[in-house]
C-alpha cells in the first residue's frame, strides 16, 4: 500500500511540475554513451560492436602503412573498462578511442593484415537492447585494400559533428604584446606516456601544467597567452604548428613528459629540446620518434596534410628563427637549473614535428621522466608545478627583454 502511495506521489509531483523532480527526469544524456565495445571472430572475419546509449551516425574508412581502420563518429562518452582495446582479437590487434575535436570521437582498430570493410551500420535500440554499432572486417590482399582507399579519397568525408562549426584559427585582435603559444601534447585517443601502474596519463600532466603555464605568463600582463588544447581532444600536429603561424606567435613551447623502459635504464629531470634534423643523441631521436607518431595513433591521413603544411616539412630556411629557438631553449635551461632537477643533458635537438614552423621560434620541455618515481612525484605535486611554471614564465620575460631591448 505504501508503495502505491509512493509512486502516485511522484507521479502527482512531475504531472504538476515540482522543481527538481521534473527537471531532473526529463533532463537528457549531453552526449550518447558508449557502454561496451568488444571483438569477436577470426583472422578471417572479425565484427566489432559498441553499445550505445542512443543511435549514432558513422563513418568508417581505412589507411595503410600501418593499416587501419577509422570510425569517425558525432561526440560520445565512453564509460568502459580502463584497458578496453589494448588487445585485440581476429584481424585487429588493439584499438583505441577518444575526442579528437569538439563534437567528434574517433576510434581507430589496429589491423594484423588488409581488410575490406563489409558493413559499417548503427542499429537503434530494440527488445530491451541497447543502440548497437556493427562493423564487420573482412580479411584481403593489399592491391584491393589500396584500390579501396583510393576510392575513399575521392568522397568528400562527411564531419562527425553536423552541423556544428569549426573552430576559428582567425588572428587574435591587434595587440603590441608577444604572442605565446602553450602546446600541451598528447589528448584525446593519443594518451602518451602512462606511470608505471597505467593510472596516471601523459596527456593530463601536460594539460594541467600548460593551464598553470597560461596563467602564470598572463599574471604579468606582458604577454598574450593562447593554448592549442584546453581540453582532452586529440590536435593534429600539423594543426598545432598552423595554430602558431595563424596568429603570428612569437613563441611556441610544447609540454610533454617522457618514459624509458627499464632495458632502457632510469633517468631523471627535465629536458629542453630544439628542432635538428640530426638528432644530438639515440635517446633524443627516440624521442622524436615516438613524438612524431601521434597523428598515426590517431588514425590521421598524413599525405592528405595541406600544402603549406608539406612545405613546413621540407622547407626549414628560416635561420634566425632556428638562432631566436636556440637563445630561448640556452635561456630557459639556465633558469631551470636553478630551480627545478635537470636532466645530465638538458639541452638537446631531435626532428620534432611540432617544431617545425619556419618564422615560429618553437622548443619542446620535457618536463620528467613518468618512469622515475622521483619525476612522477613532482609532476603531481602542486608546489613543484608552480615553482616550475612560475621558472618558465621568468624565462620567457628575459629573452623577451632581450630580443627588445636589441631590437633597432
Amino acid at each position: 500500500m505504501a508503495s502505491r502511495f509512493g509512486l502516485f506521489l511522484i507521479a502527482s509531483l512531475l504531472a504538476a511540475g515540482w522543481p527538481g523532480v521534473a527537471a531532473r527526469a526529463a533532463q537528457p544524456e549531453p552526449f550518447p554513451v558508449a557502454t561496451d565495445i568488444r571483438l569477436g571472430g577470426d583472422d578471417g572475419q572479425t565484427r566489432f560492436v559498441v553499445d550505445l546509449t542512443r543511435k549514432i551516425d558513422l563513418h568508417a574508412f581505412t589507411l595503410a602503412d600501418p593499416y587501419r581502420v577509422v570510425i569517425d563518429l558525432p561526440q560520445i562518452t565512453f564509460a568502459v573498462p580502463p584497458k578496453t582495446g589494448e588487445s585485440g582479437r581476429g584481424l585487429v590487434s588493439a584499438f583505441r578511442y577518444g575526442l579528437v575535436m569538439k563534437g567528434g570521437s574517433r576510434i581507430v582498430l589496429d589491423l594484423k593484415k588488409p581488410v575490406k570493410i563489409e558493413q559499417a551500420f548503427v542499429l537503434d535500440s530494440a527488445a530491451g537492447q541497447p543502440a548497437r554499432l556493427v562493423l564487420d572486417l573482412a580479411a584481403t590482399d593489399r592491391a584491393t585494400f589500396l584500390r579501396a582507399i583510393a576510392q575513399e579519397n575521392r568522397t568528400p568525408r562527411p564531419d562527425p559533428r553536423k552541423s556544428e562549426p569549426r573552430a576559428s584559427l582567425a588572428p587574435g585582435a591587434r595587440d603590441p604584446r608577444p604572442l605565446i603559444v602553450i602546446d600541451p601534447g598528447h589528448g584525446g585517443l593519443d594518451t602518451g606516456t602512462k606511470s608505471p601502474g597505467g593510472d596516471i596519463e601523459e596527456k593530463a600532466i601536460v594539460l594541467e601544467f600548460g593551464v598553470l603555464l597560461r596563467d602564470e605568463l598572463e599574471k604579468s600582463g606582458k604577454f598574450r597567452v593562447a593554448v592549442t588544447r584546453t581540453d582532452d581532444t586529440f590536435v593534429a600536429l600539423g594543426d598545432r604548428v598552423a595554430f602558431a603561424r595563424q596568429r603570428d606567435a612569437a613563441l611556441l613551447i610544447s609540454l610533454h613528459a617522457d618514459w624509458l623502459s627499464k632495458r632502457e635504464g632510469d633517468a631523471q629531470g627535465a629536458t629542453v629540446y630544439t628542432l635538428s634534423e640530426k638528432a644530438s643523441d639515440a635517446e633524443a631521436a627516440r624521442l622524436a620518434d615516438a613524438e612524431n607518431r601521434a597523428d598515426v595513433i590517431a588514425g590521421i591521413d598524413l599525405s592528405n596534410e595541406p600544402s603549406d603544411v608539406a612545405d613546413i616539412l621540407l622547407d626549414l630556411a628560416q635561420r634566425e628563427t632556428k638562432t631566436f629557438s636556440h637563445q630561448f631553449a640556452r635561456g630557459l635551461v639556465a633558469e631551470l637549473q636553478r630551480s627545478i632537477r635537470l636532466h645530465r643533458h638538458p639541452l638537446r635537438s631531435a626532428g620534432f614535428k611540432v617544431l617545425r614552423a619556419p618564422d615560429v621560434p618553437s622548443v619542446l620541455v620535457e618536463l620528467g621522466y613518468v618512469s622515475n618515481k622521483q619525476d612522477l612525484k613532482a609532476l603531481m605535486s602542486d608546489a613543484w608545478r608552480t615553482k616550475a611554471a612560475r621558472t618558465i614564465a621568468q624565462a620567457v620575460d628575459k629573452f623577451f627583454a632581450r630580443r627588445l631591448a636589441g631590437a633597432p
